[in-house]
């Protein structure tokens, strides 16, 4: 898996003008979101970049003029999972004017809108221009000092943070389910009564780069647990599951699909071959005889906002009046964020958390799809809104 990133220094080298000066990738992110101690950059006296945070995949870099830079933007392993190129770097310029960095992607096409934030903290979207031979895109950056991803960065230490904000409101405390292929702790919170006989499980982050899941996932869960504490009381029968990041080593390595075990997480389900998905499965196994799931929502990314639901033949008629209680009549309800529905058995047979919870348990196992460029407010809004319904339409379930 590293070979492949490493080979692209010399696939790259050979791929700008002749004296460019080309660049090994920086080293692998540490382990937690500290930087490391020494990194290698890109540098001429105008302009640098820089890979040496977590989020900033180790893409390597030529120096193609005083304020011209070339990345080759390469998936973890190949052939890639996913066409989901993921590039992060920051960058300092001097006052002599704007620089220039193009992006080539080995193995991809550009999907994601580039993202810059600078002394303000605030991403904003930055224009990307396609190359002449269309087979990437240029960037042109502000002199001072910015940094630019394909979205905005959620990294593992932020899902912390999180779940720190969610114990504040709901009393309840953080947890480790296990540990990922790097030692980071896969965390999660339990929200509601330990022996609440219905279990929510709320999955996110099992793809790194899909960041407006994330998003949405965040203010789901804020308005279930702002909503809880304002009653100022628990879920009577109720119980949430929440793991916000499923993926920390993906995430903190810059990886375009996959784990640190270079698998897809959202096709391990079944097999759980990766310490990530065994330590939920782990953790549903040891529940008390008197609980169980009954809902299951992974959040995740694509090109329009959708929720992959279960197809007629394979939804009971409870879980036809749950989806029609709590999603159907939805669809244009919040302004900017219209969705649909696709009810499917997609992927079949191949591991996905969508297909193995509604397998194991019998329950509604949905896939919350936000589009790339999702209107950030509205799909606030849009997540909590759904999550504000969902206790009262998961009285759908009962027989």
């Amino acid at each position: 898996m590293r070979a492949a990133r490493w080979q692209c220094a010399a696939l790259l080298a050979l791929a700008v003008a002749k004296g460019a000066g080309a660049h090994a990738p920086p080293p692998e992110p540490p382990l937690g979101d500290e930087a490391p101690a020494v990194s290698p950059d890109c540098r001429t006296a105008a302009a640098s970049l820089h890979f040496d945070f977590a989020g900033a995949a180790p893409s390597a870099c030529a120096i193609t003029g005083e304020r011209d830079f070339t990345l080759l933007v390469t998936p973890e392993h190949a052939p890639p999972i996913n066409p989901s190129p993921w590039y992060a770097f920051r960058y300092e310029a001097d006052e002599g004017g704007p620089i220039t960095v193009t992006l080539r992607y080995l193995a991809g096409q550009h999907r994601y809108a580039p993202k810059l934030a600078m002394g303000d903290g605030e991403w904003r979207e930055l224009p990307a221009e396609p190359t002449p031979d269309g087979k990437g895109v240029v960037l042109r950056l502000p002199a001072g000092k910015g940094s630019v991803s394909a979205q905005e960065r959620i990294i593992p230490g932020d899902a912390s943070a999180d779940l720190a904000r969610w114990s504040g409101l709901a009393g309840a405390q953080p947890f480790q389910l296990g540990q990922s292929h790097d030692g980071r702790p896969i965390e999660a919170i339990r929200i509601g009564r330990a022996d609440a006989p219905r279990l929510v499980v709320l999955l996110g982050r099992q793809h790194p780069p899909e960041v407006t899941g994330a998003i949405a996932m965040r203010a789901f869960v804020d308005a279930l647990v702002e909503a809880r504490a304002r009653a100022q009381q628990d879920f009577a029968d109720l119980q949430f599951l929440i793991v916000p990041m499923l993926n920390p080593d993906g995430v903190a390595r810059g990886h375009w699909r996959a784990n640190r075990g270079a698998q897809d997480l959202n096709r391990d389900w079944g097999a759980f071959t990766q310490p990530e998905t065994r330590s939920v499965k782990t953790w549903l196994d040891a529940l008390p005889a008197g609980v169980r799931p009954v809902l299951m929502v992974d959040f995740h990314s694509t090109r329009s906002n959708l929720f992959y639901v279960q197809g007629p033949d394979e939804a009971s008629a409870a879980q036809q009046r749950f989806l029609a209680a709590w999603l159907e009549a939805r669809e244009a309800e919040v302004p900017g964020y219209s969705f649909s529905i696709e009810p499917r058995n997609a992927n079949p047979g191949s591991g996905t958390a969508k297909n193995w919870f509604h397998d194991a348990y019998g329950i509604p196992a949905y896939t919350y799809e936000v589009a790339d460029e999702a209107d950030r407010a509205a799909t606030r809004a849009a997540a909590g809104l759904l999550a504000q319904t969902l206790p009262e339409a998961l009285t759908a379930l009962a027989d």
